[in-house]
């Protein structure tokens, strides 16, 4: 990092563009910091058809390391200490990566590629998750992640910011370069207009609801194609994902619906007798490298590219732009200024 000598701090109001997971984060702290926010969301505030809605809500930065650059697990350390911080409810009951026989070697290598877990028995996998006894002979645990349920956190980061004096206008669909002030453009895909290199990468998901099971943290399965994942989630349901397709629709292949029930069968059977809620998918905003970028132009900012890592990433991208404005502090990893 280094210290421009910009400052926009004098520059209030700030005009955040987008209530998704990237755009509640900025928006909530530059409230706190007493800046004058306005948050703008060209949907109604069900926000069922933003990327969030369909998201994992893991908070997995010691797994990313596996597939990730290391600026992935650094800024996502970070969101852990602000999720601490800013949600002191959320649960950070760890997460717990297991395997078949025949994906064993796909084990081991995760276990090379991660950091900051510990490798349990087949007692110890009992002690932490008893509905999983005797299915796995041992596991990795990984003891400072954590999840939240995007579907109740995002409201819940949108009352924080009315509560923090900033101003929510849902249903209004506001362009960056017609928006005075410092404006913070989160639109995800719908920022093509300004950001061309932007794709949608879609995740496919199932939630299913069973008594049967009872889990306390995200179970990641390993896979030969994709992070394959079992998040628990209230009323007894849980989110079943995610694919990594390079297609822009929304529909949920037969294929990847097959693939993702069958991994939880795998996991446990009773999950054979589970009652479908939803089937779904959401298109992940992504730039050729994956990697999240703030782009710097005057008072435009674009806040974009967050990938599979939205929730994961919004806190420390959220602060690197509060740290912007205020201080002039570039972080040259994610920055990009005009």
């Amino acid at each position: 990092m280094y210290q421009s000598s910009t400052s926009l701090r004098g520059e209030s109001p700030v005009s955040v563009i987008g209530a998704g997971i990237a755009g509640a984060w900025q928006a909530l702290l530059f409230a706190k910091a007493g800046h004058a926010v306005t948050l703008f969301e060209r949907s109604d505030a069900g926000m069922t058809q933003a990327t969030s809605h369909w998201a994992g809500g893991m908070l997995a930065p010691y797994c990313e390391r596996e597939a990730s650059e290391p600026v992935i697990s650094r800024l996502g350390i970070r969101s852990l200490d602000l999720w601490r911080e800013h949600f002191p409810d959320t649960p950070f009951n760890g997460s717990l990566v297991i395997s078949h026989p025949r994906d064993r070697s796909d084990f081991e290598r995760f276990a090379r590629l991660t950091s900051g877990h510990r490798r349990l028995g087949a007692e110890a996998v009992t002690g932490l998750e008893p509905s999983l006894d005797g299915r796995f002979r041992d596991a990795l645990f990984f003891p400072d992640e954590g999840h939240v349920e995007p579907r109740a956190v995002l409201p819940e980061l949108h009352a924080r910011v009315s509560a923090s004096g900033g101003a929510i206008h849902f249903g209004s669909e506001q362009r960056p370069d017609r928006t005075e002030g410092i404006v913070i453009d989160c639109r995800g895909l719908f920022a093509r207009d300004a950001q061309p290199d932007l794709r949608g990468v879609k995740g496919e998901m199932v939630i299913v609801e069973t008594c049967e099971i009872a889990l306390s943290r995200p179970v990641r399965l390993i896979h030969p194609r994709w992070p394959l994942y079992i998040i628990p989630r209230a009323n007894h349901q849980f989110m079943i994902g995610a694919t990594s397709i390079e297609r822009e629709d929304d529909g949920v292949s037969v294929r990847s619906a097959l693939e993702l029930l069958s991994a939880a069968y795998a996991v446990h059977p009773a999950f054979g007798e589970a009652r479908i809620v939803e089937i779904g998918s959401g298109l992940r905003p992504a730039f050729p490298d994956n990697l999240p970028r703030i782009s710097i132009d005057d008072r435009k900012i674009a806040v974009n590219g967050l990938y599979r890592h939205g929730f994961l990433l919004a806190p420390a991208l959220a602060e690197l732009t509060l740290g912007y404005v205020e201080r002039g502090v570039i972080d040259n990893e994610v920055m990009q200024c005009a």
